[in-house]
């Protein structure tokens, strides 16, 4: 019995990794480059091309920990939720993660003598070149632009707040997880649909800036969706991207 457990557990794990390579490697390798040489690496999931239809375009903003040159690691969390064959299935979408060189961030957000988030003048450089991004690929691919959506982890939770108060008429939605943006710009993005997730015990980010985002939107007349998971720390993505009425939830939403 004991062997007959091992050996069901290691088909298991190999049959998982299995799965996992082939969503892996449904995101083809493409680096952007503006006008003056700069290079953005990214991945890229294209569904199943019906030329007669337009599909949504959804942005994915790695952590921290992501960073890098590799164009692999910002695959680790989250985002290969939108490549499973059931998303893929019910949910056909163009979906972008970019991957942010190393020492540089998506945000420009700086803590002000209060505590709270001031959004710079400028984009960083990875920002501006991701809002280019989505432009050209606005130009060059079937992108229904009334479902371009936003979402990120950690770090890229607050590039997810600083791409949407930078742009806001681009995205029909938003969805940061333990990120912080700037609670003033809150009346700028109140058309936009959000949802923020945080885990209440996050050591990283304070739980405190969602709550923040939140009651600025909602005093701006917004509607956003809070979820705030008890006891769990920063690795709130984990059950965020796990959500099956979020993916239902973001696909929903449509400009007017």
């Amino acid at each position: 019995m004991k062997f007959l457990r091992i050996t069901l557990v290691f088909v298991f794990a190999v049959l998982t990794s299995a799965i996992a390579a082939q969503q892996i490697n449904r995101f083809n390798k493409e680096v952007y480059t503006d006008n003056q040489g700069n290079t953005l690496l990214y991945r890229i999931l294209s569904p199943d091309y019906n030329l007669s239809r337009k599909y949504p375009l959804v942005i994915f903003l790695h952590g921290s920990g992501e960073r890098g040159n590799d164009n692999t690691a910002q695959l680790k969390w989250g985002v290969m939720q939108f490549a499973t064959d059931k998303a893929m299935s019910e949910h056909p979408a163009i979906v972008v993660a970019p991957q942010c060189p190393k020492g540089q961030t998506w945000a420009d957000l700086q803590p002000d003598q209060n505590g709270e988030m001031d959004l710079a003048e400028h984009p960083t450089k990875p920002m501006k070149l991701v809002l280019e991004l989505i432009h050209q690929l606005i130009k060059t691919m079937p992108v229904d632009t009334t479902r371009i959506y936003i979402t990120g982890l950690s770090m890229g939770g607050f590039g997810t707040y600083d791409a949407i108060e930078r742009e806001p008429g681009l995205f029909a939605a938003a969805v940061p997880v333990c990120g912080a943006g700037d609670s003033s710009k809150a009346t700028e993005i109140a058309k936009i649909p959000i949802w923020i997730f945080h885990g209440a015990d996050d050591p990283v980010v304070p739980v405190q800036f969602s709550y923040d985002m939140a009651q600025a939107l909602i005093k701006a007349g917004a509607h956003p969706g809070l979820t705030i998971y008890p006891g769990v720390g920063h690795f709130s993505w984990v059950p965020a991207y796990s959500d099956p009425l979020m993916m239902n939830w973001l696909f929903d939403q449509q400009k007017k």
